[in-house]
């Protein structure tokens, strides 16, 4: 059973820079298979953005995925790991925050990000949500 956030989380996040687009979010989540994109100011974590982010802040409200930067999208409030926490913290740090996904830091880098999915997987395989995280994309 895997007890620190390095043995669940997915290593090397997909990173974009506060400036970029909507548009290249959504294509950076598209080819590399992924739901976030941790947002960076100078190489310093300033936000993380979703593909429901992209859905209900800027596509529902009629704003140009084209021209929107994430940084006007993105969640601001970022809430971060170590790769040496736990499994626990983990857990505890998402059902308090009420978040899908955390960006795991080392050095001030993002270094993984470890979500629901995830644990979900590893520690209890036979769950549903385990079941769907695991399962190739629908597209």
């Amino acid at each position: 059973m895997p007890e620190t956030i390095r043995e669940v989380m997915t290593p090397s996040p997909r990173t974009l820079d506060m400036r970029a687009t909507v548009q290249e979010a959504a294509r950076a989540m598209l080819d590399d298979d992924i739901g976030d994109v941790i947002i960076c100011d100078g190489g310093t974590i300033c936000g993380i953005v979703t593909d429901r982010d992209i859905t209900v802040r800027a596509v529902a409200q009629g704003r140009d995925p084209a021209v929107t930067s994430v940084g006007d999208i993105c969640s601001a409030e970022v809430t971060t790991l170590s790769p040496d926490d736990s499994v626990d913290d983990a857990v505890r740090l998402i059902r308090d925050k009420a978040v899908r996904r955390v960006p795991v830091v080392e050095g001030g880098k993002p270094v993984g990000v470890v979500s629901i999915g995830d644990l979900a997987i590893d520690l209890d395989s036979r769950s549903a949500l385990a079941e769907v995280s695991a399962a190739p994309p629908n597209i």
